[in-house]
């Protein structure tokens, strides 16, 4: 069995049904890119999946699918995808292996 390009922790699997059920339409999944932004060079970016475009990997994972943009694979690979929420801050979080670098509130990376 091939190993997934990223993991999915229990609490971002519950927080991404949760999305999906209080969403109007139908979504397939979310859709995980990366882009050029941010004062360390690179940016997360989430948002429901429609559909699958071109190119992309699939990962299920505790009843979830998330779908990889191809352009994001080299920069999230081994990755795990979490969920936080505190007093302070909520949101989707990875734990990424090949960052080098982070910026201080935690938007940007860089590898």
């Amino acid at each position: 069995m091939r190993k997934q390009v990223i993991s999915i922790s229990q609490r971002a699997a519950d927080k991404i049904k949760d999305l999906i059920a209080q969403r109007k339409g139908e979504a397939m999944g979310i859709r995980v890119s990366v882009k050029s932004g941010g004062c360390s060079g690179l940016s997360y970016v989430i948002e429901y999946a429609d559909d699958k475009l071109l190119f992309e990997e699939i990962v299920e994972d505790k009843g979830v699918r998330v779908l990889l943009d191809p352009k994001a694979i080299m920069y999230v690979i081994g990755s795990e995808m979490d969920y936080i929420e505190d007093d302070f801050k909520e949101g989707f979080v990875f734990t990424n292996p090949n960052e080098k670098m982070k910026c201080g509130c935690g938007k940007s990376f860089n590898v």
